[in-house]
């Protein structure tokens, strides 16, 4: 048994239209009692007693088109809500049902994927992502719109950053249709916990690791490739409130010629032990400054950073020390689409200090404004306590775009169902 949806990929890369094929014997079987996949599939296509639903339109072929919705041509699908509160959700991992996992050798090219029931992973002891760090993840969302549709934004665009972050740390990677196809076929499976509009969105997790065992060091000889995902609300507790920010001056989080660029594990584990000190001081993040000068503005320890002063908004450039953020770059199209002047350049702390406005952003905290910033004791807040024009302004309409609240003009959405 089978069941397709075709899905089509219309964008700046000219990727072809891959097809999704959900075969019973891909999603594991479904009539194996500890297998739940067959219930929330199948129960997709009736209407069960006692449930929470939410209503929508499915074909038996359903079109997956960037920028346009695909008609329903002959079910109404009733889909079952996970159990969670909606209404008090934070940023926290929840199980939600399956995960996709793809595996290669190393100098082989990545095939067929398999959707499992989520759970733990075996990893050799002597993996190359357990002993030398050879691995990397990406992050991206999944929104469901009022009609029950569910979107995905500028997926491509991951898919392009770990092939760039795999070639750095000599790993093989999914192409980017690959990519594509597993993360939607991975939202799909997992759709009853996308939130409801306006309540959060579903993270999506994409690992790539060196799984095989090497004891030493060189490229592992196996490689896998693997999805979860799990519903989420704001990442920072206060939300779009204002956040409160210390410039580290002792600990920095990349250098040049390093892996600074790029999205390895091991960049993240590098910067808890200044954001925990950092925490423990009321603060709700670090900004890191340049290994060199140690004046020039880096990141935040997962998101960029943006200084607006007047009409123009300056971040850091792109130098190998700072990560390409997808959502950075959404920003500064939209920015300079709204008639602000964008600047990437360095950005000295001085500047920071003088700003009108100081906001974040990346994919768990989209837009993030800054209420104040403590450089060597020095506490300086900004005007509106934080939440100022621009910033307000380029989270709404990049979160209207990415949830299909307004027309999606520069095609960066993809339509699932």
């Amino acid at each position: 048994m089978a069941m397709e949806s075709g899905f089509a990929v219309i964008g700046r890369l000219g990727i072809p239209r891959p097809t999704v094929s959900l075969h019973s014997s891909f999603l594991a079987d479904p009539n194996n009692s500890n297998n739940s996949w067959g219930a929330h599939f199948f129960s997709s296509y009736v209407k069960l007693p006692n449930q929470n639903p939410v209503v929508r339109s499915l074909g038996t072929e359903t079109s997956i088109t960037r920028c346009e919705a695909a008609q329903a041509s002959n079910a109404s699908v009733i889909h079952e809500l996970g159990d969670v509160n909606w209404d008090n959700l934070g940023f926290g991992h929840v199980p939600t049902d399956y995960m996709y996992i793809m595996k290669c050798a190393q100098g082989g090219n990545f095939t067929t994927g398999l959707m499992q029931p989520f759970g733990n992973i075996e990893l050799n002891p002597s993996s190359g992502v357990l002993n030398y760090g050879q691995g990397l993840f990406e992050g991206l969302k999944a929104y469901r719109k009022a009609d029950g549709s569910i979107l995905l934004f500028r997926p491509e665009e991951n898919a392009l950053r770990m092939r760039m972050g795999a070639e750095r740390m000599c790993m093989p990677s999914p192409t980017v249709e690959q990519f594509v196809d597993a993360v939607t076929k991975t939202v799909l499976a997992n759709r009853r916990w996308i939130p409801p509009q306006g309540k959060g969105s579903l993270y999506i997790r994409p690992l790539l690791m060196g799984s095989g065992p090497t004891l030493g060091l060189q490229p592992a000889p196996e490689y896998t490739f693997l999805i979860f995902v799990s519903p989420v609300g704001n990442y920072f507790k206060e939300g779009l409130a204002p956040i409160n920010l210390v410039v580290e001056n002792e600990f920095h989080r990349a250098v040049a010629g390093g892996t600074g660029g790029v999205k390895v594990i091991g960049n993240y584990a590098a910067v808890l032990k200044a954001q925990q000190a950092a925490k423990a001081k009321g603060y709700s993040d670090v900004l890191y400054l340049d290994a060199v000068h140690k004046r020039y503005l880096e990141e935040v320890s997962s998101c960029n950073v943006f200084v607006v002063k007047d009409n123009t908004i300056s971040t850091p450039a792109i130098r190998g020390t700072i990560l390409p953020g997808i959502t950075r770059k959404s920003i500064i199209d939209v920015a300079r689409s709204e008639g602000y002047q964008v600047e990437e350049r360095l950005v000295s702390v001085e500047e920071l200090l003088d700003a009108d406005e100081v906001f974040c952003t990346g994919t768990a905290v989209v837009v993030s404004p800054v209420g104040s910033i403590t450089h060597l004791g020095k506490r300086v807040e900004y005007k509106n306590r934080g939440i100022g024009v621009v910033s307000q302004q380029l989270y709404s309409t990049l979160t209207n775009l990415q949830m299909g609240i307004s027309e999606d003009k520069l095609g960066w959405t993809m339509r699932l169902i």
